[in-house]
């Protein structure tokens, strides 16, 4: 695993180690810690286990920065769109809540930094790079299905995608980590909305 980046924990799947259902438990009992959530995808990822990298900001402070500044991006990209304001109001709203609400907010980043290296671009750019998100995807589902198991609710937020850069930046992650998604994670304020069935 590398260094640790001064005001992060940085934490490569295949380091994730230990019984994904007790630290679900420690979630639960109040302990929200990157360390908790994160060992729910211990080995979720395999060979590729270096792609992935999580931070979990604490604190209302931060978690109100992070929302505030990707509510800029969102506004600032929707008004260009010619979108309704009041429409774009009540989205930048809803965001705000569901960050700065959540026990736990995980965002979820892809790192290139172990992946292999070819010496093609086609390789190189894009079978690497896919390589890398559908790991993490595949590593952050499997921490959301280890929630549900435990009556935790998880919500993959894409708003990251959108604005790598501003996410970057307020949580001051390295540059060579890339957000993918953020996870809100806490207990449920009710039963999930059943969709009805497609035909």
């Amino acid at each position: 695993m590398n260094a640790c980046h001064p005001r992060l924990t940085h934490y490569a799947a295949s380091s994730l180690v230990g019984d994904q259902s007790d630290a679900i438990a420690r979630m639960k009992a109040g302990n929200y810690t990157t360390a908790t959530v994160a060992s729910g995808c211990s080995r979720a990822v395999g060979t590729q286990s270096a792609a992935l990298a999580f931070h979990a900001p604490t604190g209302l402070r931060i978690k109100l920065a992070l929302a505030d500044a990707m509510g800029r991006r969102l506004r600032q990209d929707r008004t260009k769109d010619g979108d309704d304001p009041v429409s774009i109001e009540a989205d930048v709203a809803r965001s705000r809540a569901r960050i700065a609400g959540a026990p736990v907010v995980l965002v979820v980043c892809v790192t290139m930094e172990e992946m292999d290296v070819y010496s093609d671009a086609a390789r190189a750019t894009r079978a690497e790079f896919l390589m890398a998100a559908q790991s993490t995807a595949m590593a952050t589902q499997n921490l959301m299905l280890a929630a549900h198991s435990e009556g935790l609710g998880s919500c993959w937020m894409c708003g990251p995608l959108f604005c790598p850069e501003v996410v970057r930046a307020t949580l001051d992650l390295p540059q060579q980590w890339e957000p993918q998604a953020l996870v809100t994670i806490g207990f449920p304020a009710g039963p999930a909305k059943q969709r009805p069935e497609s035909r």
